[in-house]
């Protein structure tokens, strides 16, 4: 099993940046695909990021490309999702995934076992 526990969301203005992180406990997570999804209000939770277990692979939804940053640190069983230029569409419960058996990166919910309890991150003025 793997715990994950997010951290980082709050209130920022449209244009601001937040760094959102990820820690994962129980069974290593350094082995395995890691991503970030979110869920609008009202609507289904859709990707974000994801990033291979070495880090070498990532990909991004078209919506965050150029504006988010996915990383990780395996040795700190941490994944970090840097957003800048946030949008008000980007509001938001922000969730942290690990899969349990995939290596690379992917951009499916279905490949992912193990989820965090979500953080809010809501952009308005």
């Amino acid at each position: 099993q793997v715990q994950l526990v997010e951290s980082g969301g709050g209130l920022v203005q449209p244009g601001g940046s937040l760094r959102l992180s990820c820690t994962a406990s129980g069974r290593t997570a350094s082995s395995y695909a890691m991503g970030w999804f979110r869920q609008p209000p009202g609507k289904e939770r859709e990707f974000v990021a994801t990033i291979s277990w070495s880090g070498g692979s990532r990909d991004y939804a078209d919506s965050t490309k150029g504006r988010f940053t996915i990383s990780r640190d395996n040795a700190k069983n941490t994944v970090y999702l840097q957003m800048n230029s946030l949008k008000p569409e980007d509001t938001a419960v922000y969730y942290c995934a690990s899969s349990a058996y995939r290596a690379t990166a992917s951009n499916s919910k279905d490949v992912y076992q193990y989820w965090g309890q979500g953080t809010q991150v809501t952009v308005s003025s």
